[in-house]
């Protein structure tokens, strides 16, 4: 090893060795097929080797560059939220045994990680109202989407019906894999309440369609009358799908009693940190006929020989685990860590914390609407009932972007700007209030939002 270079994996030598066992005289010569007048000429515009005091300081100077919910009261949301986070989270999971664990393979070495898998399990089928749930998802919108194929391979169907309530970005997608696979995707309006369109709804819905996908509370943050759905997609024997926020369900009625075949959702307001985008964790829990199709895998409860609990993995219906004609979906990992998180966050709460805390976003989301839309020019634009997101329609002409840099001079964290997700909604920002704000933080957003209208 190069005494120049000491921790770095490749020396000048091993480049050598490589380069000799290839018959290749140098690099350029490697790269000779290039055309040179297409390859980069000179050295990269950054700066020498820096000693290690130096590169910390220079990377923590790009760090406080950051605008994050930890520096600023953030009151965005739209799928990730500024949620507290229990100290004990953090000490959990960066034990080494969680922190650096791989697929757990061998049952035999893996209990303590196939366990957590199985209480993340317990835990959504609990929240859901669902019989079954796997061992997590990438994120949300790709639960949804394997949602979707899982619905269509089951009824045999091509048809999946999609209401624009659903985050635009999950509705991409479902989009995207539905054309791998060969689907039809049939989108349906909202009425003026923020809500699914049910009379759309019906005229959509038909024998072609293998299920109606909804999200609740939606990407307005309104929240959909899911048991009115119900008999509208079973009618035609196809399959209910909900998307649903996980601590909302702290309140809601469970869309499994509601009639929900499949329930989705991303499991990041259960302490998992917003991150500037992720990772997050999905989860993805059906009813009892659906278990064998359900994608990833399944952490299941056993016994050994000599009677004792254990867990193994089951029901593994993945391309790396069966014949790849015969697998229900494509995916290859699943989020054991930041399910970790959820798990513990679901069993440090409680039935009773995850109550309050629910209770708590609604409250103040509540409190935060009635105060912002006093504003001389502010209104609500839906009347459907939320939980703890809502949107805002601000002055005729209002410049969203610019609004929320000032905003961000002022300490503030802004909501989303809708209109690129839907042209009809200019001037609309849409804005969450978790259980973290404050009413001086609430009247202070209040009233700077004021001052810069």
């Amino acid at each position: 090893m190069s005494g120049k270079h000491r921790y770095l994996p490749m020396t000048d030598e091993d480049r050598d060795d490589m380069l000799r066992t290839i018959g290749a005289a140098s690099v350029e010569e490697l790269f000779r097929d290039i055309p040179a007048s297409i390859r980069y000429q000179g050295a990269l515009p950054m700066s020498e080797a820096l000693d290690e005091l130096s590169l910390m300081k220079h990377m923590q100077e790009l760090a406080d560059r950051n605008a994050d919910s930890s520096r600023r009261i953030s009151f965005l949301g739209a799928g990730l939220y500024d949620h507290h986070i229990p100290a004990v989270i953090r000490h959990i999971v960066s034990r080494s045994e969680f922190y650096t664990a791989y697929t757990p393979y061998q049952p035999e070495i893996s209990q303590g990680e196939l366990q957590a898998i199985f209480e993340f399990q317990s835990y959504i089928c609990e929240l859901t109202g669902m019989a079954v749930a796997n061992a997590s998802m990438y994120d949300g919108a790709t639960a949804l989407a394997e949602a979707g194929a899982l619905a269509c391979g089951a009824a045999k169907r091509k048809q999946l019906v999609v209401s624009r309530t659903v985050h635009p970005e999950a509705r991409d997608v479902l989009r995207t894999t539905a054309r791998g696979l060969g689907l039809d995707v049939a989108e349906i309006g909202y009425t003026p309440e923020g809500v699914t369109d049910l009379g759309e709804l019906r005229a959509a819905v038909s024998s072609a369609t293998a299920a109606v996908i909804l999200q609740s509370p939606n990407f307005f943050g309104g929240l959909e009358d899911i048991a009115a759905v119900e008999p509208i997609v079973h009618g035609s024997k196809g399959l209910l799908v909900v998307s649903a926020n996980p601590l909302a369900l702290g309140l809601l009625e469970a869309p499994g009693k509601l009639g929900a075949d499949i329930v989705v959702g991303d499991a990041q307001p259960l302490g998992i940190a917003p991150s500037f985008g992720g990772p997050t964790c999905g989860f993805f829990a059906v009813a009892e006929p659906l278990m064998r199709r359900i994608p990833g895998r399944i952490v299941g409860q056993t016994a050994d020989r000599d009677g004792r609990r254990g867990f193994v993995l089951t029901l593994q219906a993945r391309e790396q685990h069966i014949r790849r004609d015969k697998a229900t979906s494509n995916i290859c990992s699943n989020q054991a860590l930041l399910a970790l998180c959820a798990s513990v966050y679901l069993s440090v709460m409680g039935k009773t914390g995850i109550r309050e805390a629910a209770t708590l976003n609604v409250h103040k989301a509540h409190y935060a609407a009635k105060r912002l839309s006093a504003i001389p020019g502010v209104t609500m634009p839906f009347a459907a009932p939320f939980f703890n997101e809502f949107a805002l329609k601000l002055p005729p002409g209002t410049n969203i972007p610019a609004l929320n840099l000032r905003l961000l001079e002022a300490g503030f964290i802004g909501g989303l700007d809708l209109e690129p997700y839907d042209r009809a909604l200019q001037s609309h920002m849409l804005l969450a209030v978790t259980e973290k704000r404050t009413r001086d933080e609430i009247d202070d957003f209040a009233g700077r939002l004021e001052e810069l209208l």
